[in-house]
């Protein structure tokens, strides 16, 4: 995966705050609430931030060894351009997703239910969160929870055709989330009314969507 990928997974990542705090926000202010004391504690939100990042990663990891596998069947399909125009799609709608001029990605959270429902009663075990080693296992259960950017970078971690790659993808992409869902976790509010502002989000949006637009160019070349 060329670094101009990496570049597009964590701006998507970074400028998906808006669409992370609707999903998370929620979740990392029950956490917070969870703590000992009366203000939330750093290291407790990084070790579960820090987890989901794991799951993430480990996700990236599966979906690149599973592209890779199915480079074994390039002697009968064009499998590795398949892939490769399958990530820059991917990329432009996600594009088009951060400029909010197109929402269809999220219909991929549909996906995830089904693993979900059986992994959220786990959670309640690392409830309340009142160490690092709690934390941790509890952001790393719900980084499956079901997430329509999640999935999206993920169909490109299996275009990448390599575990390494994949899970390269996966981590920088929840590297990018971790600012907003941080600073959420200490009540800061700034950092996503910054995010949400409409220029911004075009901005990063289009910047995204022309790295695809780039990517399947090349290939036409």
């Amino acid at each position: 995966m060329p670094e101009l990928s990496l570049f597009a997974a964590l701006l998507v990542g970074l400028l998906g705050g808006g669409h992370c705090v609707g999903m998370c926000g929620g979740i990392v202010g029950a956490v917070s609430m969870s703590m000992p004391g009366s203000r939330p504690q750093l290291r407790l939100l990084l070790a579960y931030n820090l987890g989901r990042i794991a799951s993430y990663s480990l996700a990236g990891v599966i979906a690149g060894a599973v592209g890779a596998s199915s480079f074994f069947l390039q002697h009968l399909l064009p499998v590795g351009k398949v892939l490769y125009v399958l990530a820059n799609i991917m990329l432009i709608m996600l594009g088009l997703y951060l400029a909010n001029l197109w929402h269809g990605v999220i219909a991929l959270e549909r996906i995830g239910v089904v693993l979900w429902r059986q992994l959220q009663p786990f959670s309640k075990r690392w409830l309340p969160v009142r160490t690092v080693a709690q934390a941790g296992m509890l952001g790393a259960i719900w980084g499956w929870l079901p997430c329509g950017l999640v999935y999206s970078v993920l169909i490109a971690a299996l275009a990448t055709g390599s575990p390494v790659q994949g899970g390269l993808l996966m981590l920088v992409f929840g590297l990018g989330t971790l600012p907003t869902l941080l600073a959420m976790g200490m009540a800061a509010v700034r950092l996503k009314a910054w995010l949400q502002q409409l220029w911004i989000r075009r901005v990063s949006g289009l910047t995204v969507l022309l790295f695809g637009v780039v990517g399947l160019w090349r290939l036409w070349g």
